[in-house]
């Protein structure tokens, strides 16, 4: 379940947009870990985690950056009202409309990926996990 394969591999500089419609990259957040989970709308365990998403990082407060970053094509259209409609405290909407990030990293739908502050990644994780349990804060305690 957990790949440890690409640890200590450098975050990829594929630039994606915030809600605002603002281009950022994962370097913008170096100095703290992120936990980028790639996502859809149409993605069922993707879905059923991201409740998981939103409680850890009410938990985690600033301490991490979870960074949902959906592969819809249609991108503001479909994920804002998934968004509202779901009622998130926590998450904020990222959006990859070209899917750059699942085709370059080869991954299925959801995956997640651990990064430290420094930028590496320490994990993978690919299928529906439960984010708000005691695995993932162990999990999420390895980042640095």
């Amino acid at each position: 379940m957990v790949d440890r394969s690409q640890k200590g591999e450098t975050a990829p500089t594929i630039p994606f947009t915030d809600a605002a419609g603002k281009k950022t990259t994962l370097a913008a957040f170096k100095g703290k870990p992120v936990l980028l989970n790639l996502w859809a709308t149409w993605c069922v365990p993707c879905i059923k985690e991201m409740p998981t998403l939103d409680t850890l990082a009410g938990r985690m407060g600033d301490r991490l950056v979870i960074l949902p970053l959906s592969q819809d094509l249609k991108g503001m259209e479909v994920v804002g009202p998934f968004f509202q409609k779901n009622g998130y405290k926590q998450l904020k909407p990222y959006l990859d409309t070209d899917t750059a990030f699942s085709v370059q990293l080869g991954a299925n739908l959801p995956t997640t990926i651990l990064y430290d502050s420094a930028g590496k990644e320490v994990w993978r994780v690919a299928g529906e996990f439960d984010w708000a349990g005691d695995k993932a804060s162990a999990l999420i305690a390895e980042a640095k």
